[in-house]
């Protein structure tokens, strides 16, 4: 009596490690299909990455540095130009 009791736990047993292997791998497909949806679903919003944002931020601050360092040369050239009209005026 006993060993049929033990063989019916094992059995039991088996088909539970069978039914959560199961579970598992269909837990995978499921991860899977939603990973690729949510993927396409992204590209298709035409969503930046992350490492793009950051690079065109850097360039967008050097552009403006550069813009920066530009006006003080004109402001500087401008301000030679007007010394020099005003001391060939005066």
């Amino acid at each position: 009596m006993t060993q049929t009791n033990n063989r019916f736990f094992d059995e039991i047993g088996r088909l539970m490690n069978d039914a959560a292997g199961a579970a598992q791998g269909v837990k995978r497909e499921v991860d899977t299909v939603v990973r690729n949806q949510a993927e396409k679903i992204l590209r298709d919003l035409d969503i930046v990455k992350r490492e793009e944002f950051e690079a065109v931020k850097d360039m967008a601050r050097l552009a403006r540095e550069e813009n920066e360092t530009l006006k003080a040369r004109i402001v500087a050239l401008e301000a030679k130009l007007g010394g020099a009209s005003e001391a060939t005026s005066g």
